[in-house]
């Protein structure tokens, strides 16, 4: 299984990024785990994963609780199914991407920086896996 963090834009602080570069290093024990800038106008997720889930992050997206989320990665392993996440720039998401979403997942109630953001959902992928697997670390 592959799970792609792909975020538009480029971070403003490096230290986030090496934050959930490392939840996603660890989660690469359990599935093949990349993260990864984009471009929109030079991507298209839909050419490049045709068979894969496109989750994407936006404030007015389902909000889960952990163990929702951990069905998500649950069923897409079931499936053999890539996950592709994908996490909004400045001014969020480009248009006509929501309508063409898989999933529209919200990590908050309230509105996070990108890069807090990409972090919070690294972890989410790291400790569903971890759970998954029978892992001390969501205890």
């Amino acid at each position: 299984m592959k799970v792609y963090l792909y975020f538009i834009g480029k971070p403003r602080d490096r230290n986030a990024n090496a934050l959930a570069a490392d939840f996603l290093g660890r989660a690469d024990r359990y599935c093949t785990a990349e993260m990864r800038e984009i471009r929109p106008d030079r991507t298209d997720l839909w050419d490049k994963h045709p068979s894969g889930r496109k989750i994407l992050l936006d404030h007015g997206g389902r909000a889960m609780v952990s163990a929702e989320f951990t069905a998500l990665i649950a069923s897409a392993e079931r499936e053999a199914r890539e996950l592709e996440f994908v996490v909004g720039g400045h001014v969020g998401l480009p248009p006509g991407w929501e309508q063409r979403a898989d999933l529209l997942l919200s990590l908050s109630p309230i509105t996070l920086p990108h890069e807090l953001a990409r972090v919070l959902l690294a972890e989410q992928i790291y400790r569903a896996f971890a759970t998954l697997r029978g892992h001390p670390y969501p205890r």
